[in-house]
């Protein structure tokens, strides 16, 4: 197991430095730089300043310097945050942006499970297309249509939750911004779930466990679940990745000071190292969360540990 896991990390090597080739291009073929606003800088101070963050040199010298910097770990200082490091910021901004996910990865993956599994037992009722029409509507409203009705009705009509993240405190603010991110999460794992849990249902070794006396509770519980669970676990690694990607929209219309926040005000600012750092610190946490499903894969299934 543990050479597997080192063959991976290896193997995400290119992939990584792929995704530092792109995002550096990209950031610097966009219109504009970091140092134009309203006021007009004189041209001598333009010049000192983009000396100063390397910015006069050509491309390809700017692209070694950052990729020799970002091998010793350090991601440069911000563009717009002048007192600050790009490590600096993600490291306070990930710690909530890391509480917005996980909330809303237990609540996808809890809520998903459970209605997959009931819609599966229920294959066919008016519950099962209920259960799946509703997925379906999830699956296809994106995230920045859900997060301003959610707004609109439950904090703005109804007041029963607070709309933004500034002057509320306690759990209450983080109601509905977890609850856009895991809607979409939860249609389809829900669909997984069922999916998984009918195959499973209708093996020999669940028709050997009825035939033994067993009740549909003892059997989901005890026999069916880990296996219905095979599918959902390989999900999780895109999940993850579009909970990640999906709290850049919920973060801004919240007003959520995590890295969300920060990557769209990096990007409209040109605030190149920025941008690149929670783009590479992103990508890189998606390969790591991606090399952990594939090791619980052995956990829950010891086939695939033995080969």
């Amino acid at each position: 197991m543990l050479r597997y896991a080192l063959k991976r990390l290896l193997g995400a090597i290119p992939t990584l430095l792929l995704v530092i080739v792109l995002a550096f291009l990209m950031v610097h073929a966009a219109p504009g730089g970091p140092f134009d606003d309203a006021r007009v800088l004189p041209p001598e101070t333009r010049a000192a300043l983009e000396a100063a963050y390397n910015l006069d040199a050509p491309v390809y010298r700017q692209f070694l310097d950052y990729l020799s910097n970002l091998a010793r770990g350090d991601m440069g200082p911000s563009y717009r945050y002048r007192d600050h490091t790009v490590s600096e910021l993600i490291g306070n901004a990930f710690p909530v942006s890391l509480k917005l996910g996980a909330m809303a990865m237990l609540l996808a993956v809890g809520v998903g499970v459970a209605t997959g599994t009931v819609a599966a037992l229920r294959r066919n009722t008016i519950l099962d297309r209920t259960v799946m029409t509703l997925a379906m509507t999830g699956i296809s409203i994106p995230v920045f249509v859900i997060a301003p009705v959610l707004v609109l009705f439950l904090a703005v009509k109804q007041q029963w939750l607070p709309a933004g993240w500034s002057g509320n405190e306690g759990l209450a603010r983080f109601v509905l911004p977890v609850i856009a991110l895991a809607l979409p999460q939860i249609a389809y794992i829900a669909r997984l779930t069922r999916a998984s849990m009918i195959d499973v249902l209708a093996s020999d070794f669940i028709r050997t466990a009825r035939a033994q006396g067993l009740g549909t509770t003892a059997i989901v519980r005890y026999h069916a679940l880990k296996p219905a669970m095979l599918p959902v676990l390989s999900y999780m690694g895109p999940a993850i990745a579009a909970i990640l990607t999906g709290s850049v929209v919920v973060e801004e219309i919240f007003g959520i000071p995590g890295l969300g926040q920060f990557f769209v005000r990096g990007a409209l600012n040109r605030d190149y190292t920025l941008v690149l750092g929670i783009v590479i610190f992103y990508a890189t946490l998606v390969v790591l969360l991606n090399l952990v499903v594939d090791l619980m894969y052995g956990v829950i299934d010891p086939r695939i540990r033995r080969r």
